[in-house]
């Protein structure tokens, strides 16, 4: 009697978790060169995972800083090919004190495993490697073809993946891509994402006087670079929280009365999303526009730290000469990043306050991408999610920002599906990030449905 798929999975939950608890043990902190063993380490274990599942051409890719790891199977000829991604790299674990279990020792804590990477990505992403197994077991074939390509600097902007996609055309030529790197609205409520918001992040530098003066003797006439900046950023934003760049609004393209109208459906609290997610007294954001849609689809500007001046303990009485912040927009879809990046350039160079030189200087950017709920992969992905957690699918966006997604857009020609299996309090980047073993164990179960549904 042949084996379900169900079976199958529910037989070897217990050596899933096993290869996945020893896959985010690897401590695979991109950002931190003493880690640099680690990556390969971690890109070796994803490698020897894809052929253990009986993916071919398995190779881990040499870049410049970490590697790439590519595999296939190309061995149903007239059906789609899908291309799967994911990221093996990790953010750091800071602040190491607020973790409650060390975060390279998984933890199995109330059904959910805690440990950093557990759902961002290798969780997620090992559940595509896991439902290729599942399917060879089972049928002893695959319902269509599929590529593989996994990434060690996705938490550091993805360079070396950037480069290696638009040189690799022919090699990555698929369909539609798969990434699992989302998360479900709520828990065993299938949800598909269907825009992202694209991302510019940015420093600006402030300076002052030649140097550091004395506050005393030069307070009242010398400029301050810290006060400086603040004031310059300061106009960015009014009261109502709108941004004031010039023209910042002109391209943004608003959701659909539909899309709007399945949003006011989402079981959504704001009390319980200010309380639990937010932990603030209030709320703040554009006016005129819900929770959702300011967090999904709607362009934001964010201050995310400034430096500058004395900030030891104890008194020094300093006017700073220099001062930097990190700040970012978030762009929504028909935003053109390079048009909001010279929008912002001219804004610095008006509002600099007196006294004060700026410059500005460009990180990253990445536009917003937004999928067609009706394309056939879509489709595909929301009829399987259906069958695995017996719920419909419902179709949401995300404020963050994915920029493999615009570049196999931009460079392939292909739209993304976003099934991701995370929970919205998954603790991603923070301490304490866990992983749902009943959605890792579900998602293995519907990325395989939605291979056989696509490959029909």
């Amino acid at each position: 009697m042949p084996q379900s798929m169900e079976n199958f999975v529910s037989e070897n939950q217990e050596r899933f978790l096993a290869e996945l608890c020893d896959y985010v043990r690897i401590p695979s902190v991109s950002t931190l060169p003493e880690h640099a063993p680690d990556m390969l380490r971690a890109a070796e274990f994803a490698a020897q995972a894809m052929r253990g599942a009986g993916l071919e051409n398995v190779e881990v890719i040499p870049t410049s800083r970490h590697p790439l790891v590519y595999a296939d199977w190309m061995h149903a000829p007239g059906k789609p090919t899908v291309l799967c991604y994911g990221h093996y790299d990790v953010q750091p674990v800071d602040p190491v004190e607020e973790w409650r279990t060390p975060p390279f020792e998984p933890t199995l804590v109330n059904g959910s495993l805690y440990a950093r990477g557990s759902a961002d990505d290798k969780g997620q992403s090992y559940t595509h490697i896991k439902a290729v197994e599942a399917l060879r077991a089972v049928n002893g074939t695959l319902p269509l073809n599929v590529k593989f390509l996994l990434e060690g600097e996705e938490e550091i902007g993805g360079e070396s993946i950037s480069k290696y996609v638009p040189a690799n055309r022919d090699k990555l030529r698929a369909d539609v891509a798969l990434v699992s790197d989302t998360s479900m609205y709520a828990e065993g409520m299938p949800s598909l994402c269907t825009g992202l918001r694209g991302l510019i992040y940015l420093e600006v530098e402030a300076w002052g006087p030649s140097r550091d003066l004395h506050s005393g003797n030069y307070g009242g006439a010398a400029p301050n670079a810290v006060y400086g900046l603040i004031e310059l950023l300061a106009k960015a934003k009014n009261r109502r929280g709108e941004i004031q760049i010039p023209g910042i609004y002109d391209d943004v393209e608003p959701p659909s009365p539909a899309e709007k109208q399945s949003w006011d459906n989402l079981p959504f609290d704001e009390k319980e999303f200010l309380k639990k997610e937010v932990g603030a007294k209030a709320l703040t954001g554009e006016p005129g526009y819900s929770v959702l849609e300011r967090i999904w689809a709607r362009p934001t500007f964010e201050v995310h730290g400034i430096a500058g001046g004395f900030t030891g303990a104890g008194a020094k009485t300093v006017i700073p000469a220099k001062a930097t912040a990190k700040v970012s927009f978030r762009l929504v879809a028909k935003q053109d990043p390079e048009k909001v990046i010279a929008a912002f350039r001219e804004f610095v160079r008006k509002k600099t306050p007196k006294g004060i030189r700026t410059e500005v200087r460009v990180l990253s950017a990445a536009p917003a991408v937004v999928v067609n709920p009706d394309h056939p992969a879509i489709r595909a992905a929301a009829e399987a999610f259906q069958l695995v957690f017996g719920k419909p699918t419902v179709f949401i966006r995300s404020g963050g920002s994915i920029p493999i997604v615009g570049e196999f857009a931009r460079h392939l020609g292909i739209p993304t599906v976003l099934m991701g299996f995370g929970l919205p309090d998954d603790g991603l980047h923070g301490p304490n990030e866990k992983f749902l073993l009943d959605h890792f164990y579900k998602g293995i179960l519907t990325v395989a449905r939605f291979f056989q549904q696509y490959g029909q």
